[in-house]
């Protein structure tokens, strides 16, 4: 660990004020269509119940079985929305990774080549700048 001097200011690494930006998303492996939400506070099961909702009514219009695969967050695994995946099983469910396996995830690749493509070594004055 480096020590500043009694008369120099520490190195800061980074703005103090930096802030985030996240979003849920989920991809169809069928033909790469992709739906997203974003999300402009805490990651938490209320958040994640209104993107499941989202992907659900997205998904709805055709007959076809639903499988959305996700890790293991805890928010992903909430009370708050179990009876709502319970009672939409069969036509919509969610089933879960292995812990420790986010390489499995398909939305991790495509989070990996919006960061490269759209984000990686530019500027944003503001959050609301990134769409």
């Amino acid at each position: 660990m480096w020590i500043p001097p009694e008369d120099k200011d520490p190195i800061v690494l980074h703005h103090p004020t930096r802030k985030t930006v996240g979003f849920f998303g989920a991809v169809r492996l069928r033909d790469g269509k992709l739906v997203f939400r974003r999300e402009e506070h805490m990651f938490n099961a209320a958040t994640f119940f209104t993107f499941m909702k989202q992907l659900r009514s997205v998904t709805a219009a055709g007959k076809r079985r639903v499988v959305t695969i996700s890790d293991n967050a805890k928010y992903h695994h909430g009370r708050l929305h179990k009876e709502w995946r319970e009672q939409i099983s069969g036509t919509f469910d969610l089933e879960f990774l292995p812990l420790y396996s986010p390489d499995m995830n398909p939305i991790e690749r495509v989070w990996k080549l919006t960061r490269r493509q759209a984000t990686h070594n530019r500027y944003f004055p503001t959050l609301n700048d990134i769409n």
